[in-house]
């Protein structure tokens, strides 16, 4: 089954607001674009929203055409996406690009906390099971911190450049931000991936401290701060979506 979710039926040109796929709701965020000269549509990372790019002006009707004749290949997608479904007792958690299995304490009170039993990873989490997701988030909020910290300063420091603040948020469609003062923002989720991906991603904001842009200048500058930059990319491409689609 595919359908639509309308927009508020006062709008003199009622959109889509949502896409329907089998059952499941998705959000439908239409972004205008002068530049555009048909549309175009993505899949949010971890398949929580769909983002459709389109020429300025379009009328509804076109793009209710447009997403009809897409039904297929969405469903498609969406299939690929990983439902990783709420965590819990004996579920895996990648810490550092590391699977960790969920163990609980029995303890009502503690910090989450990463040990080895039996040659398995493990991550030791207290609390009742209604608080393993927010128990676990906390966690990776905490290697985020611990692993991007220092790595933003030794890159920031490299290229002469101050850095202002840095704050972690759970962003749906991109790791990370800087602006031109100084402010860098990353998705506390890439806690998950290797260390050398989350290099990566200190390096790719710092970066722009230098250059505020993706042209080769940034590219090199940001090679020469992480050398695995290329690697790093191709891991994020090919692994993001299942990040995103933990849910805590």
């Amino acid at each position: 089954m595919f359908g639509f979710g309308r927009s508020s039926p006062k709008s003199s040109t009622p959109r889509p607001a949502a896409v329907t796929v089998n059952g499941r709701a998705l959000p439908l965020i239409i972004r205008e674009n002068a530049r555009a000269t048909r549309m175009t549509l993505r899949i949010e990372p971890g398949g929580q929203a769909l983002k459709l790019t389109i020429p300025r002006g379009l009328p509804a009707r076109e793009i209710d055409e447009f997403l009809t004749r897409h039904h297929g290949w969405l469903m498609t997608r969406l299939a690929r996406v990983p439902d990783a479904g709420p965590l819990a007792q004996d579920r895996m958690i990648a810490i550092r690009g590391v699977d960790h299995r969920i163990e609980m304490t029995g303890k009502l009170r503690g910090l989450a906390e990463e040990t080895e039993i039996d040659g398995q990873p493990t991550l030791m989490v207290s609390g009742s099971p209604e608080h393993v997701g927010r128990r676990v988030s906390d966690h990776l909020k905490k290697v985020a911190r611990h692993e991007l910290d220092p790595m933003v300063r030794h890159h920031a420091a490299t290229l002469g450049k101050p850095v202002r603040a840095i704050a972690y948020k759970d962003t749906r469609s991109r790791w990370g931000s800087c602006t031109s003062d100084g402010n860098l923002s990353f998705s506390w989720r890439i806690a998950m991936a290797p260390v050398f991906v989350i290099d990566y991603l200190a390096a790719h904001e710092v970066a722009h401290l230098k250059e505020m842009n993706h042209g080769p200048d940034f590219w090199a500058t940001c090679t020469a701060l992480c050398p695995r930059t290329k690697e790093a990319k191709r891991w994020l491409k090919q692994n993001g979506s299942r990040l995103f689609a933990v849910t805590f």
